[in-house]
């Protein structure tokens, strides 16, 4: 609820000094360099293992950045007020989209390592043929333009006309990214959806979940989470957003991370106790994989760490009102973001256990400092919260 008794002056936009982090920013693009280059190696020696390491670093970083994506619309759908004075980053995040585009020339290059459905012939397997109308090559280009397109011309738009309400105030502005926001929901279901089938499912052509896009969103939407509320907290610590982001903000993004942690963790079990209550061939082979061996540690690691821990923290009010406590379970849950995906992954290739690769670690750490670079790019050419936005002063005074 907001507090309209009390009244307070609009505040000036804050500018981040992109001066200021020069050093910050050719850190992240020297190492982005390096470990793309090293990417490049990895690809050549050993093309099998590292198609699977990118598409590992590909599927952490699009998940959060479409999660990113997806607090957006709900805010102007919703029309929200606490996230007013945060949402700036959402869409300098979001705006990254474009580079996915980029980065998945690799897995287009490396499809036959990844996608069996590729290589076996028509008439060898029955199951695969009657799939074949869905998987195929031209199918699956087609469908990938598409949705990262979509995130692309999306998320640039939002921005784009956010940044014009500062500069003119029109409060039109609002009602059109209202209206652009509604439009956006189901398509940003059936893209996340689409995507998470295409890319992560097909891995194993012949398992199948109705409950995998939703799966793949509540781990998206935790993330993305967490990544924001890890930004504002630069940010502040380096002396912005103290006056216009307060512990009530915290308190907030602290609840939603609490929310989907749940939710994570509900759509997780729903999804393997109606599989394995069902006990169909063609659904149970994606679990009975990664509970044996080595995977089952990563599978209870998920379990425990994913959602037990997280959840016994989140629920006290203290926790989401300590900003220092709540960045390490932000940190820690980005993490468990990066094992859900690992685990999502890998074990179609290393199906007797877990066997950690060094080309595993140079993707995460090659695509996520080219978006660190360019996030410093982009981030100072705007102010770093909506100035004009019709909703601002009830963000400021916000108050759970």
């Amino acid at each position: 609820m907001s507090d309209r008794s009390h009244v307070m002056p609009t505040p000036e936009g804050e500018y981040f000094e992109t001066s200021r982090f020069a050093g910050l920013s050719m850190i992240a693009g020297v190492v982005a360099a390096i470990a793309l280059v090293l990417c490049v190696v990895g690809a050549l020696v050993n093309p099998q293992q590292f198609a699977y390491s990118w598409l590992f670093g590909f599927g952490v970083f699009f998940a959060i950045c479409a999660g990113c994506f997806f607090w957006i619309i709900v805010h102007h759908a919703v029309d929200a007020e606490w996230s007013v004075v945060v949402r700036r980053q959402l869409e300098n995040i979001a705006s990254l989209f474009p580079l996915f585009l980029l980065f998945f020339i690799p897995i287009v290059l490396l499809r036959h390592h990844l996608y069996e459905w590729l290589v076996i012939p028509k008439g060898t397997d029955h199951l695969l043929d009657s799939k074949r109308a869905y998987l195929n090559l031209p199918f699956f280009i087609v469908r990938a333009l598409i949705i990262l397109t979509f995130f692309s011309v999306m998320a640039y738009l939002f921005r784009r006309i956010s940044v014009a309400q500062d500069r003119d105030g029109n409060p039109a502005h609002t009602l059109r990214m209202r209206k652009l926001a509604i439009a956006s929901l189901p398509l940003f279901g059936f893209s996340l959806t689409f995507g998470a089938v295409d890319w992560f499912m097909s891995l194993n052509y012949i398992w199948f979940s109705t409950m995998w896009g939703v799966y793949i969103f509540a781990g998206a939407a935790g993330s993305s989470m967490s990544l924001l509320i890890l930004i504002i907290t630069w940010l502040r610590n380096s002396g912005y957003l103290k006056d216009v982001v307060s512990i009530e903000h915290y308190h907030t993004m602290g609840k939603w991370l609490l929310a989907f942690t749940v939710f994570w963790a509900y759509i997780g079990f729903s999804q393997y106790m109606l599989i394995w209550y069902a006990n169909i061939p063609e659904e149970t082979e994606y679990f009975i994989l990664r509970n044996v061996e080595s995977w089952n540690l990563m599978s209870l690691l998920l379990v425990f760490g994913r959602f037990f821990f997280p959840f016994g923290l989140l629920l006290l009010r203290s926790t989401k009102k300590k900003v220092k406590t709540l960045c390490i379970l932000a940190g820690w849950i980005i993490f468990m973001e990066l094992v859900d995906i690992y685990v999502i992954i890998l074990p179609e290739l290393h199906r007797s256990g877990m066997h950690l690769s060094i080309w595993d670690f140079f993707p995460v750490i090659g695509i996520g400092a080219t978006l660190l670079f360019f996030y410093l790019r982009l981030v100072g050419k705007t102010s770093l919260f909506p100035t004009r936005d019709p909703r601002l002063m009830e963000s400021l005074r916000f108050q759970n």
